[in-house]
């Protein structure tokens, strides 16, 4: 397997408007990510993943961009920002930055010359197609609910927008698009960005007939979806983008891909493809769902767990590379979502920190995560910032008969927000994270859970994390060993091993809150051990034992 560095490095997300604001007006800025570098040097983070930081009316927090060569004012300057990736790289880290080339803000120039006239130059670079009969061109649902078309009365044509409607969609087909794209990415990387994170890449490719979508029972609009995701074109214009770009540097690069499947992750991963190096894939984090999404029951079994994790091990351990996350700017927190955010959330942490973090692949570690941050319950919509929550709450309480309660419990299980709450540093008012007001309410459990405390407390989830980092520089086997399943029906136990040439990693995870048995074969009773971490006080000299693991315990043997 080839070795390199993005393969090795570990990856701490960081979505700019929560992790610290350096002037009090409440949100999170540039300054205020230079202000916590040494923190995420201790740590052990190799690269930062910034979230978007571009010029945006901000109608999804930034995923909205009106001006991709300008930092939004509220973030700082672009001065602050080439502070910010000196001050990074001086320390040996490296910085990826968002790219969000699916769709602009619909404030960007080349909208406002798109939807100007039928004969602008710019009309091209967006997806614009009449209405049938009064209605809009296809049946397609926004991600955001709603239809996928906006009508514009000016040219009396209808633009596609697969989330918001001040989203709107760029046309991939027009190769005047492209080179604007190709040009802007090279900008930054000529600046010294380390690579890029793309935003739902595998959407960037359209069905040009633009055919109705299945609508399931119950269901107002249909299903696009077969339509816009993995198409083929797809890959010829990552492949173009590769040519262009990507090979004249030496970056990383993933791809977020909703709706991939590892043989489609081969596509765009594979060393001879020329596309990218790894895709966030969604199969994981999607347990649960139902007839509404992720806002339906949302239980889950570990045994399906076991299955996808280890699908997409096992499909990408020849050629491709595996992206590792629990958390991120749009999921639920992990211990949330995984474990016990209440009387086990340090331990449970740590067990599913070990869990994913031993696995073969590049780990992201998204803000707060190292602190086991939990979910937040506010009680009232208003509370809420996110345009997906907002948008569903309406759709499905006003529209669907949900009540208030119903709702509420969903978002507090799933919803986006539950990531975005300020990070916790420290004891102060609103948790060290703005001495003014923050944009949204810090979740009311920081003075328990807090920066501060963890880097104070030697057997803290941080310091934890700390330790998983330094296996991983230490032992290559924890990057580039073969991953194979163990009991693989058990519903309490997730274990597997690692393999590289002699070497061999045993991995066992309890899932729950009881004592959980286990029996190993003969070829790991008797060879020699090492305890290379626990999140209990096992002892190293007791070899590997078969006592049960207590609850959510995790250890970690090197044969």
């Amino acid at each position: 397997m080839e070795r390199r560095w993005w393969k090795e490095a570990v990856v701490y997300q960081i979505y700019p408007r929560s992790f610290m604001d350096s002037n009090g007006d409440g949100i999170g800025d540039l300054q205020g990510i230079m202000m916590k570098l040494d923190y995420l040097q201790t740590l052990g983070i190799d690269v930062v993943w910034l979230s978007p930081i571009y010029q945006s009316p901000n109608d999804d927090n930034g995923y909205d961009i009106s001006d991709y060569c300008s930092v939004m004012s509220e973030f700082g300057t672009m001065a602050d920002f080439e502070r910010l990736l000196k001050a990074l790289h001086e320390r040996g880290m490296r910085l990826v930055m968002d790219l969000v080339v699916n769709h602009t803000s619909d404030e960007h120039e080349w909208f406002v010359e798109s939807r100007s006239s039928k004969d602008n130059p710019k009309r091209e670079y967006y997806i614009w197609r009449q209405g049938r009969n009064g209605q809009p061109p296809t049946n397609w649902e926004s991600a955001f609910k709603g239809s996928v078309w906006e009508y514009d009365a000016n040219t009396d044509e209808y633009y596609l927008h697969l989330f918001s409607k001040k989203q709107p969609d760029l046309n991939w087909e027009n190769e005047a698009v492209r080179k604007e794209i190709y040009e802007m990415m090279k900008w930054w990387l000529d600046k010294g960005v380390d690579g890029f994170r793309m935003d739902v890449i595998n959407l960037i490719s359209k069905d040009p007939a633009f055919p109705d979508g299945y609508v399931y029972p119950g269901k107002q609009y249909g299903d696009g979806s077969p339509y816009i995701m993995n198409r083929s074109r797809s890959h010829e214009f990552l492949r173009e983008m590769n040519r262009e770009v990507l090979a004249h540097y030496d970056i990383m690069t993933v791809g977020e891909a909703p709706g991939v499947n590892p043989d489609q992750a081969k596509l765009y991963t594979g060393q001879k493809r020329n596309e990218l190096q790894m895709v966030f894939q969604f199969e994981h984090v999607d347990l649960g769902g139902g007839s509404e999404g992720k806002w339906s029951d949302g239980s889950w079994k570990l045994t399906d767990l076991k299955h996808i994790l280890t699908k997409w091990q096992k499909g990408l351990e020849d050629d491709g590379w595996n992206s590792l996350y629990w958390n991120n700017h749009d999921q639920p927190r992990a211990v949330s979502r995984f474990s016990d955010d209440g009387m086990y959330r340090e331990v449970s942490a740590k067990m599913l920190a070990t869990c994913l973090h031993m696995m073969q692949g590049t780990p992201y570690i998204y803000q707060g995560e190292e602190l086991g941050m939990t979910n937040v319950a506010f009680h009232q919509l208003d509370e809420y910032r996110d345009i997906e929550t907002i948008n569903a709450y309406h759709e499905l309480v006003y529209s669907r008969g949900w009540s208030h309660d119903q709702m509420m419990a969903a978002i507090h299980a799933r919803g986006r927000d539950n990531a975005r709450t300020p990070m916790q540093w420290n004891h102060s008012k609103h948790a060290g994270f703005t001495s003014g007001t923050p944009w949204i309410a810090v979740n009311p459990n920081y003075p328990q859970i807090n920066a501060e405390d963890s880097i104070n407390d030697p057997t803290s989830i941080f310091h934890y994390y700390r330790t998983l980092i330094g296996l991983r520089k230490k032992y290559s086997i924890v990057v580039y060993g073969r991953y194979d399943l163990l009991f693989p029906e058990d519903e309490r136990i997730f274990a597997y091993t690692r393999t590289l040439g002699e070497e061999k990693l045993l991995v066992l995870c309890n899932f729950t809150a009881d004592a959980a048995d286990f029996s190993l074969s003969e070829e790991f009773i008797r060879k020699s051990v090492k305890l290379l971490i626990s999140n209990y006080n096992q002892r190293d000299e007791d070899g590997i034992n078969e006592a049960p693991l207590r609850p959510y315990e995790c250890r970690v043997y090197h044969l």
